[in-house]
């Protein structure tokens, strides 16, 4: 289904684009008509060059969807279920230990490189607010700190 809705969106963007260039093409011969004699000259038009603008423009948007897809930004994607990962243990090279928020359940996740399993369903859920905060800015602050002292 999304490759036909691609496939007509470009179709119908280079028949757009099509037809604007004809428009342009259009009103620079009535420009020109009415032009002086040194500029009746017609403006060299090359249609590769203008298809090869267009197909980077296309290509950097599909990498920045692509790129912004692969961040997971949360603002974009719109996934504000209740599923959070509180705190992740790295216990070998591709395998770690998990503590989720689902709802109201905190639950600890195995996960290895071919499997995900539930470990534990926590009856008492861990309160967070005690450990240190783990976010980017305030480890940068704190790093910034402890070099400003020394």
């Amino acid at each position: 289904m999304k490759r036909i809705v691609g496939q007509i969106v470009t179709a119908l963007s280079l028949l757009f684009f099509t037809l604007s260039c004809f428009a342009q093409t259009a009103v620079v011969e009535k420009t020109i008509e009415k032009a002086p004699p040194p500029l009746r000259q017609a403006p060299d038009l090359n249609i590769a060059t203008t298809l090869a603008s267009l197909l980077l423009v296309i290509a950097i948007i599909v990498f920045l969807a692509w790129l912004l897809k692969r961040m997971r930004v949360a603002g974009i994607s719109g996934n504000d279920s209740g599923l959070k990962v509180i705190t992740q243990l790295a216990v070998g090279q591709r395998e770690r230990v998990v503590l989720l928020q689902v709802g109201e359940e905190q639950m600890l996740v195995g996960i290895t490189q071919h499997n995900i399993s539930l470990l534990s369903k926590l009856d008492k859920p861990l309160n967070m607010d005690e450990s240190p905060s783990r976010d980017f800015a305030s480890q940068l602050s704190k790093l910034m700190k402890n070099n400003v002292k020394k």
